[in-house]
């Protein structure tokens, strides 16, 4: 309680005046009230940045629990200042993110491959597809088997993440590995 009894309120921000361990119940009041004072301002600034509302409240919660686990008294100083800095690099992730998936959607790359133009558009097809099996054939075992999930089987990452008992993390993590995996084999084909 020394850490919130030396709380100095300045223009909605909190600054500590030393670095002595913060409980939890004091971390969770300053939380609290930092939610209650500046969520609306958050959110709309999560909101124009990300284009998305849903996205703006997920990425919300996560600043708010990181923010919970900070331990130190000095690494809370200006409150409301670490709650933006830490949801906008969250945000600059999430968008991050959404342009890999984007970009590496198997969806189009497996589309991509069976609509080509042309009179051997299934030999092309057909030799490319062995490469992709070959590729997808040195992947350890968990990284295929969620690709294999999500690409043919089309499950969603949390069906896989659950039924292979890993976080969703890890799931898009093994598909954009084994993606660019089939990717590179299909890269060095063409050329070589």
């Amino acid at each position: 309680m020394q850490a919130v009894a030396n709380a100095v309120v300045n223009d909605g921000q909190r600054e500590i005046a030393d670095s002595t361990p913060l409980d939890a119940k004091a971390r969770s009041e300053m939380v609290r009230r930092l939610f209650q004072e500046h969520n609306r301002a958050l959110i709309g600034f999560l909101i124009a940045r990300l284009q998305s509302e849903a996205e703006a409240h997920d990425v919300a919660q996560e600043a708010y629990v990181r923010l919970l686990q900070l331990e130190q008294a000095s690494a809370v100083s200006f409150l409301r200042a670490h709650l933006f800095t830490i949801a906008g690099n969250l945000a600059i992730d999430r968008l991050r993110q959404r342009r890999v998936r984007e970009r590496n959607s198997p969806q189009d790359f497996f589309e991509d491959l069976l609509t080509r133009p042309g009179p051997d558009r299934t030999a092309i097809a057909q030799q490319e597809m062995g490469i992709i099996k070959q590729a997808l054939r040195e992947l350890p075992e968990k990284c295929r088997r969620a690709f294999m999930l999500h690409v043919f089987a089309g499950h969603s990452v949390q069906e896989i993440a659950a039924q292979m008992n890993l976080t969703d993390r890890m799931i898009r993590h093994y598909v954009a590995r084994a993606m660019a995996t089939c990717r590179q084999r299909l890269d060095e084909a063409e050329k070589g």
